[in-house]
């Protein structure tokens, strides 16, 4: 069975990953974990109050496929925890890490997209890191980018980061494309 680490943060942007846990778990049967710094509830922007599984510190590759980090606004407020040693723990074991909206420059403080292809909000969000050289290979886009296992996305783009993941993960079939069909529609041309 696939299992995602979701790893929440104080404020965090409740609409960015909802959409991956549902079809995930809801419709994929894949086992979705959500995690805080230190275990204990956290409320996302939105309001909603989550009691989490687990804390960081057990956030561990050999148990779970994939590691997805929302944004929100722990970044802009200086709640947000150094995800260094969760990233660069699941990137060298060849899991999918992946970050949306301030999430994928905290992926960027990491070093881990010097190497791939990645994008996010915006450059000069990367760039405040000093771990970040990765300024050519950055793709000024909406939708999301997937290389190497490394998935990111700016916060506009819920539907392809969840699509991305789902393939990265071997998820993506008819089923899954059924699903993320039916919630990305509105945005297709009459």
């Amino acid at each position: 069975m696939t299992r995602i680490a979701i790893a929440l943060t104080p404020h965090f942007a409740d609409w960015e990953c909802a959409l991956l846990m549902a079809v995930a778990r809801g419709y994929l049967g894949a086992d979705v974990v959500t995690a805080s710094p230190d275990g204990d509830a956290v409320v996302s922007m939105g309001g909603l109050k989550v009691m989490p599984d687990l804390a960081y510190d057990v956030l561990d590759p050999a148990v779970f496929d994939a590691l997805v980090i929302p944004g929100g606004l722990a970044w802009e407020s200086g709640e947000a925890p150094d995800f260094t040693p969760y990233v660069q723990s699941f990137h060298s074991h060849g899991k999918v890490v992946a970050g949306i909206c301030a999430a994928a420059s905290a992926l960027a403080a990491t070093g881990v997209l010097n190497a791939v292809a990645h994008t996010g909000n915006r450059l000069a969000s990367h760039k405040q890191y000093p771990a970040y050289l990765g300024d050519a290979l950055y793709r000024d886009q909406p939708q999301a980018v997937s290389d190497g296992r490394v998935i990111t996305a700016p916060g506009n783009s819920p539907v392809t980061f969840t699509m991305e993941i789902l393939k990265a993960l071997d998820l993506w079939g008819p089923q899954a494309e059924a699903e993320i069909k039916a919630f990305s529609g509105e945005h297709h041309q009459a």
